[in-house]
């Protein structure tokens, strides 16, 4: 029997073993412990940069959101909607170390509060930085 942190390592190879151009993974590592969520985290990472492939990446943790993402996009409450797009402008290759430092929290507190704004106006009203359009 294999811990939740090896079942996601085995779907990673399994997945990668079709040489995709699109890796979609919706809330991986929701269930696993914060040290092997970390371990995860730099193993997704690591495959971007050894083969440039898009992924897209569900989670609804944003730190995990802003350490793997070039982009994180935000989603309005019901009806689910693209509201906001923040560009992500941290080095690479990002380290856990940086999720401490004064440019990683203030992301990971912008984008806090326009979610929490997101729960309390009306769902097509958008606030702040680059707004979507459909």
């Amino acid at each position: 029997e294999l811990s939740g942190g090896m079942q996601q390592r085995a779907s990673i190879v399994r997945c990668l073993g079709f040489d995709p151009d699109v890796i979609l993974m919706d809330e991986p590592f929701g269930a696993l412990d914060a040290f092997t969520r970390d371990e995860m985290n730099l193993l997704i990472q690591q495959i971007w940069m050894d083969t440039g492939k898009t992924i897209i990446f569900v989670t609804h943790n944003v730190t995990e959101a802003i350490f793997l993402a070039d982009r994180v996009v935000v989603l309005s409450p019901r009806p689910g909607r693209l509201s906001h797009i923040f560009p992500i402008d941290l080095p690479r290759p990002r380290t856990i170390e940086q999720t401490f430092e004064r440019p990683f929290i203030e992301q990971v507190l912008e984008i806090k509060a326009t979610i929490e704004r997101g729960h309390h106006v009306a769902p097509d009203v958008v606030t702040d930085r680059e707004e979507v359009t459909a």
